[in-house]
């Protein structure tokens, strides 16, 4: 089953005045460097993949949390982007079947509007 996006969430682009700040602070003890360090590995231990027929969210470094839905049963697909994740092209995406919860919630993924359109695609048999 071919892989059609698969990304891990971004730093820079998902919070740049954070990073900035963060950037700042490496001075103050090192501070700026353990913050990124940690940054960088919550959002390496999160994964969206978007395959065929099913949609793979991964989370957790020495513990993994892992949610499959298939696409065929996706009901709702959301997209929230605030003002500076438009221009920068990243957002959240909330992917619900059933229940008035999401299943999947996945922050900070670059360009959310085409993980929208492949699920889209996907139940249309495209």
């Amino acid at each position: 089953m071919s892989e059609l996006y698969s990304e891990h969430p971004v730093m820079f682009k998902n919070n740049p005045i954070g990073f900035i700040i963060t950037l700042l602070l490496i001075p103050v003890f090192g501070l700026g460097l353990l913050i990124l360090l940690v940054w960088h590995l919550q959002n390496k231990a999160s994964k969206l993949t978007v395959k065929e027929n099913e949609i793979l969210f991964e989370k957790g470094l020495l513990s993994k949390e892992r949610s499959e839905v298939n696409i065929s049963s996706v009901r709702t697909t959301k997209v929230k982007q605030s003002f500076f994740n438009r221009i920068f092209g990243v957002g959240a995406i909330e992917i619900y079947t059933a229940g008035d919860s999401a299943e999947i919630v996945a922050t900070g993924m670059p360009d959310p509007n085409k993980i929208r359109e492949l699920i889209k695609a996907r139940q249309n048999g495209g």
